[in-house]
Parts: structure tokens; C-alpha cells; sequence
């Protein structure tokens, strides 16, 4: 089985590739982490639309993309549900396999893709609780010693923006940190990230979390039943998750930052204030 997205009107492509090459691209990719894109499909169209007071014909290309079917759907259906059905263990193995699937995504291609929409419609599950990284259609393929670019037109969910994109239209792989730092918060604290038209990069969020995960007590209150293991991965999942969206781009830990402290390595940047 396949499931079908549709892509918006006028999908970013890298300079320089066409829809085709870029989609043949990430048929390419093979990861146990990211969801397989298996077909797809688009036509262009011309359209009147009004440009600086004047009606002008432009091309406009609609596209769908088609991945392999996952049984229990995005991780949004299951994120905010109580403990009992995703229990501590699931959440953990969920953060491990999409920081996986990120750091295939950004240092094991020919250049970084980084997605540029990393929420938790867009992490799909299989029977297993194994997450795959799906919905590549706001996606940017760099060249190897490219580190960003820039764009005029930003897109993306309210919450998971980070703050130089959101008003300076800077893209990097510091973009895809950002948000998955929010993934990390709300998979770790089971609670809803509400980002709104006032608070973009959900910064009211983020004070939340500092002011209300940084004891023990909490963490044993939503997970009863942890051993000290249990504890020391959620208090890690809490480090790494703010330190993902400090508002400057340069304090962020990079994906390999991340998965060695997943893997209860001591890891520098997460000790700087």
C-alpha cells in the first residue's frame, strides 16, 4: 500500500535541479529511519494570477509524492495521548530513530538534505514504533560545502520555525535542529507545543519546559514507573531538546552532537550555558 501527499503550489527545488531530478533523488534514499518514497507524479499548468497590480500567466506545478503506507500513522495521533499507550521506552526509541533518520539526512548523502519540516505529522510509524522521517515536499538538497541559503518564501508550521528563518529566511541544517529540539520536548513531556501567530518559534513554549522539567519530581510524576536508567535518558532528552532551540543558530549542538549524547557520551556543548 501507498500513501499519497499532495505537494503545494510551487514546491521549492534546489538552483540548478529540476522536479525530476530532485524526487529521483530522494527515491534514492534507504534508511531504516526515513519513510520509502516509492512513485510520483506532476503537471504543470499556466495560470493567471496578479503580480504588483497586473495579471500575469505563470507556470505552476502541482505534484504528489507517493511513500510506502505505514499502519499506525503520524506520530501526532499518538504524541499527546497518556502514558499507559506510549509509555517511556516507545517515546525514547521514537526520539533515537528520528535523530538517526536526521543524521543519515545530514552527514551520510553526497551533501546535507535538510527537510525543513520537521513536525509530528511528518514522523510516521511503523507496527513496531519505529519512526520514519516522511513529507520531503519543503525539503533543500545543499551541495557539499554548501552551509545555507536564503529564500523569500517561508513556509512551515506555526512552533517548529526556527527564528532565523522565520524572519531572515535562513536556511541551514541549524533549521532542522530547531525543530526537531521541539519534536524532543513535546515526545519527552507529552505536552502540546501551541504555537501561534504571536509566538512563531514557540518561545513561550520552551520558558515552559525550562521552568517546569528541571526536577526529578516532575519527570517521576508523568513516569511512575522509571528505573534511574529511565531517568537519566529523560533528563538527557530535556538537555538536548532546549539546548536544539537556543535562538541562536550557533549555540545549537549539530546532529552528531546529539546522537552521541543519546548514546550517554559527555558531549561539550551541552555543557555551556
Amino acid at each position: 500500500m501507498i500513501a499519497v501527499k499532495r505537494l503545494a503550489e510551487n514546491s521549492p527545488v534546489p538552483a540548478g535541479k529540476t522536479f525530476e531530478a530532485e524526487v529521483t533523488n530522494l527515491m534514492a534514499l534507504k534508511h531504516r529511519n526515513v519513510v520509502e518514497l516509492v512513485s510520483f507524479c506532476h503537471e504543470a499548468q499556466k495560470k493567471v494570477v496578479q503580480h504588483n497590480g497586473r495579471y500575469v500567466i505563470v507556470d505552476v506545478i502541482e505534484s504528489c509524492l507517493c511513500y510506502k503506507y505505514l499502519p499506525k500513522g503520524s506520530l501526532d495521533k499518538h504524541l499527546y495521548a497518556d502514558t499507559t499507550s506510549m509509555n517511556w521506552n516507545t517515546r525514547f526509541k521514537i526520539i533515537n530513530g528520528i535523530c538517526h533518520g536526521l543524521h543519515f539526512l545530514h552527514k551520510e548523502l553526497d551533501g546535507p538534505l535538510v527537510h525543513m519540516n520537521l513536525v509530528p505529522s511528518s514522523i510516521w510509524l511503523d507496527d513496531n514504533w519505529v519512526p520514519k522521517i516522511a513529507d520531503f515536499g519543503l525539503s533543500r538538497l545543499f551541495g557539499q560545502e554548501q552551509t545555507r541559503m536564503y529564500t523569500v518564501n517561508v513556509k512551515g508550521y506555526n512552533g517548529y520555525m526556527a527564528p532565523e528563518y522565520l524572519y531572515r529566511g535562513e536556511i541551514s541544517t541549524m533549521s532542522d535542529i530547531y525543530s526537531l529540539g521541539m519534536l524532543i520536548l513535546e515526545i519527552t513531556t507529552g505536552e502540546k507545543n501551541c504555537g501561534y501567530s504571536e509566538d512563531r518559534s514557540a518561545r513561550n513554549f520552551v520558558t515552559n519546559v525550562h521552568e517546569n522539567w528541571n526536577t526529578n519530581e516532575k519527570i517521576i510524576h508523568k513516569y511512575p514507573s522509571l528505573d534511574a536508567n529511565g531517568l537519566q535518558q529523560v533528563n538527557a532528552c530535556i538537555v538536548i531538546g532546549l539546548k536544539c532551540v537556543e535562538a541562536d543558530r550557533n549555540k545549537r549542538p549539530s546532529i552528531v552532537d546529539i546522537v552521541q549524547k543519546l548514546n550517554g557520551k559527555r558531549v561539550p556543548i551541552f555543557d555551556q550555558v
